[in-house]
């Protein structure tokens, strides 16, 4: 009887020690990383200063990298650990700012900027999340406001033509007509002279 007891003895021991060994992993083990983009996709204009939104949380210590894919090929942005360093890539370099929630911030867009930027949130134990946001840029549309400028200047110059040549033509007509009228005058005042004369 004594042997079971010290089998069951130990059983019940290495049992509780597993026990607390399973639940100490269980408690290290990463909850997982929760990345929300709340705005997916943005419109913006050239030179516009935009915020790419994310919210990230999760347990430890993470890494968070932004990536910009378009046509012209993929370019990292930025990589940083929370709370430790940044690495901005240097086209970038005077662009970017970056916030502790995982969002940044990018100045003076330009029409390179388009296109799709990717977020990867790894965690100390390499847990990945990811996230994506859409970028549309678009050109402020300059020639079309430069267009309605110069037919308006040219509509006004010819107005202001067509108003001096009527103004013109009407001071020739009246000059014309008073001239006309003088001779009609002095032609019938020597018709009646010389109708005087001869009676």
């Amino acid at each position: 009887m004594t042997p079971l007891r010290g089998c069951r003895g130990r059983c019940i021991v290495v049992g509780t020690v597993t026990l607390c060994l399973a639940a100490g992993w269980a408690l290290q083990t990463p909850r997982g990383v929760s990345l929300v983009v709340p705005q997916p996709n943005i419109n913006a204009t050239v030179a516009q200063t935009i915020l790419l939104s994310v919210e990230y949380s999760g347990g430890g210590i993470a890494t968070i990298e932004w990536k910009h894919v378009s046509s012209w090929g993929t370019t990292k942005i930025v990589e940083w650990k929370s709370g430790n360093y940044v690495n901005i890539s240097t086209v970038y370099k005077d662009r970017v700012t970056t916030f502790e929630n995982g969002s940044i911030q990018l100045r003076n867009v330009g029409m390179r900027d388009a296109g799709y930027y990717f977020i990867t949130v790894t965690e100390e134990y390499g847990t990945n999340t990811y996230g994506t946001i859409i970028l549309n840029v678009y050109e402020i549309i300059y020639e079309d406001l430069h267009f309605v400028a110069v037919l308006f200047a040219f509509l006004a110059a010819l107005s202001a033509i067509l108003i001096c040549f009527m103004w013109l033509c009407n001071k020739s007509l009246n000059l014309v007509q008073k001239k006309v009228t003088h001779q009609l005058t002095a032609s019938t005042t020597e018709e009646i002279e010389l109708e005087n004369i001869e009676c």
